[in-house]
């Protein structure tokens, strides 16, 4: 899933004070899960805003409301009311819902809550873990399902470097080094030999490098 984090209050505050009436737009999406912009974090956040200060003015009057997913232009298009007198909105989605939301109401400025951070999965109770960077060209089937792109501070795709140690890597104590744990799985699955394979060089042109990324499918592909 998308994980985000909610700004602080004081630079979401800078965003909308020059507004009399704003819309605290949810996501039940990604974010919602994360516990960070669905509906119940918009509506707590319009409360805070409405409360808190300064404003040069006075406070502006914040509505919220939830939409099932921002980033589907369809369901902004089709499904979401703005309330009439809105001047602006404030988006408590990922940064593609807070797109999307830009594109679709274009007469009006909207601005993010939150701060989209990584690509990852739920740990455990309040833990979200980044471990995918959507790199284009997958390498979990040959790492042990394990992504060296997203988990290796360096990137590598030949092994743990020379500052790995004790299985930790050598940027904090309490980061594991993603190859020692490659090297550990495919071990007891009886696959270690597979780790001294050569890897097929890999095709960064799939990532941000190529410029922005998409993805079409025709009508009878559906």
């Amino acid at each position: 899933m998308i994980v985000g984090k909610l700004k602080p209050v004081e630079e979401i505050i800078a965003f909308v004070s020059n507004y009399k009436k704003v819309a605290v737009l949810g996501c039940g999406g990604c974010v919602s899960v994360c516990l960070t912009g669905g509906d119940r974090e918009a509506r707590a956040l319009a409360c805070e805003l409405g409360q808190q200060g300064p404003y040069p003015q006075a406070p502006p009057e914040f509505t919220a409301l939830t939409i099932e997913r921002q980033c589907e232009r369809d369901m902004v298009e089709s499904f979401l009311e703005i309330p009439a007198g809105t001047e602006a909105i404030l988006s408590t989605a990922c940064g593609a819902g807070v797109q999307m939301a830009a594109d679709v109401f274009g007469h009006l400025p909207v601005m993010p809550a939150l701060n989209t951070t990584f690509l990852g999965a739920f740990d455990g109770p309040g833990l979200w873990r980044e471990n995918c960077r959507g790199c284009g060209d997958c390498v979990l089937g040959i790492t042990g399902g394990l992504c060296p792109v997203a988990r290796c501070s360096k990137q590598l795709f030949n092994g743990p470097c020379g500052g790995s140690s004790g299985g930790k890597c050598e940027i904090s104590d309490n980061v594991d080094c993603v190859w020692q744990l490659i090297i550990e799985r495919l071990k007891e699955r009886g696959r270690l030999s597979e780790c001294m394979a050569m890897f097929p060089v890999k095709n960064w042109s799939k990532d941000r490098g190529g410029g922005p990324r998409k993805m079409t499918k025709t009508a009878n592909q559906f």
